[in-house]
């Protein structure tokens, strides 16, 4: 689904699965593929927009939790991408990859990164992206921000009337609260969680942060 010139989307398809996003460039690139099992939803809807997956030049992730990575091993057989981590993602792979599947009694599924990224900016394009810290809802949570075109895909930092849980390894309440102000702060047309719906307008993105400021982190 085109959201604009750059940017698209791909809603999740089920369970342990995340929206994906794209970024359609000079350089293309993948944002969360999700789960495993249902990886061939996500292509078969690339397709229908003139996507192939040997279209995409890189692969990254909001942050390595099963439901936003699991495919990524798979996703680069059939593309050719290439893999790229977040330093935090590096330094905290054990919590979020390994720890975190063990809380679900499930077996970690692990990849092996092409390149680590640098922890600002990926200039990989005509579109620069900021590369923005934001943990509590796990250690390597990081947004990919766009100042020219104003989107934020912001992983499970915070959602259309929610935020992510804290409450699996390397979650903390206190530092999701300041990672939620601070991204508060950026000129945001178009936000991009990792789960649920898009919020598609400035004003929208804006009494989103409101109401969750308001009515959810007090409760956190």
């Amino acid at each position: 689904m085109k959201l604009t010139d750059y940017l698209y989307m791909y809603p999740e398809f089920g369970m342990l699965d995340s929206n994906t996003y794209i970024i359609k460039d000079n350089v293309n690139i993948l944002i969360d593929i999700g789960s495993k099992t249902l990886m061939q939803n996500v292509v078969h809807e690339m397709k229908k927009d003139g996507i192939d997956p040997e279209d995409i030049d890189i692969v990254l992730n909001t942050h390595l939790h099963l439901d936003h990575y699991a495919a990524c091993g798979d996703f680069k057989k059939i593309s050719g991408a290439r893999i790229l981590i977040h330093p935090l993602q590096k330094k905290y792979y054990d919590q979020t990859v390994i720890q975190t599947a063990r809380v679900f009694n499930m077996q970690a599924i692990e990849f092996k990164e092409d390149a680590v990224m640098d922890e600002k900016e990926l200039g990989q394009g005509s579109l620069q992206l900021e590369i923005i810290a934001a943990p509590g809802h796990s250690l390597d949570s990081i947004c990919f921000y766009s100042k020219k075109e104003k989107f934020m895909v912001c992983g499970d930092v915070i959602f259309a009337q929610n935020i992510g849980r804290v409450d699996l390894p390397g979650g903390n309440a206190d530092q999701l609260k300041s990672s939620i102000e601070t991204i508060s702060r950026f000129d945001v047309d178009l936000l991009c969680p990792g789960h649920m719906d898009f919020l598609p307008s400035a004003d929208e993105v804006k009494r989103n942060f409101e109401f969750i400021k308001e009515s959810v982190l007090a409760w956190l």
